[in-house]
């Protein structure tokens, strides 16, 4: 597990960097912190070890002790978030839920692409949808599915989101309202312009499978996000 693994040499989790369109890369400032080392030697260390992780695909020491590390398979992320528990942190003080009022920072109306609520709303919904369309059309979704074929643009589009779910989980400000809206607005672009579900005479494969999967991953962090402010994710709209 690609993340994981990183995090194992770094300490923390490192952030996305850039659209993925071309690389999948992330930037850590791992080097930088609590040692009286020079932050250069410090990171020139770390990525001889990040060299020798499997998944790797490269590793830059900037000047400043920042690293850029290049990963082979964006798509293990997909695998890696629907493996672990969905962790959901709540302050002592949200441990009653708030007034539906004040749950979350959209109105439930109108209920229109206008209402950035709605389009994150509709994200979980419509994500648990494809997986039942998928199925009943003979897409094979599972663990099984190959995350290598999560290659195009719209599928790394929704990656590179996904990617940034272990550093906000750890930020004291995760920024979860924007982070969820930016995160239905490339899902539901990868349902339309990259369809997980076949079309028209079109056979199931191997790259819906996959899609599915990654809605799959979309759908859970999702409903971790609006638990953490304090929405229950919806049934159905």
């Amino acid at each position: 597990m690609i993340m994981e693994a990183m995090r194992g040499v770094l300490g923390v989790p490192p952030v996305p960097q850039g659209s993925w369109e071309r690389e999948a890369r992330f930037v850590s400032t791992a080097a930088l912190r609590g040692t009286a080392e020079p932050p250069l030697e410090v990171a020139e260390r770390l990525a001889v070890r990040l060299r020798g992780t499997p998944g790797i695909r490269r590793v830059e020491v900037r000047p400043n002790g920042f690293l850029v590390i290049g990963v082979a398979t964006p798509g293990e992320i997909v695998d890696e978030l629907l493996a672990a528990p969905a962790a959901v942190r709540r302050s002592p003080a949200a441990e009653s839920p708030p007034p539906a009022s004040s749950a979350a920072p959209w109105p439930d109306f109108p209920r229109t692409w206008d209402n950035p609520g709605f389009a994150v709303r509709y994200a979980y919904v419509r994500a648990g949808a494809v997986r039942r369309w998928a199925r009943d059309l003979g897409v094979r979704a599972g663990a099984a599915a190959r995350p290598e074929l999560l290659d195009g643009p719209f599928d790394r589009a929704v990656l590179r989101v996904l990617a940034e779910l272990p550093s906000r989980r750890e930020s004291r400000d995760p920024g979860w309202a924007a982070y969820l809206e930016r995160l239905a607005e490339v899902y539901h672009t990868a349902v339309e312009r990259a369809s997980p579900i076949p079309g028209g005479d079109e056979a199931p494969s191997e790259v819906h499978a996959a899609r599915v999967r990654m809605g799959e991953a979309v759908r859970r962090v999702l409903g971790e996000g609006l638990a953490e402010l304090g929405v229950t994710p919806p049934g159905k709209i």
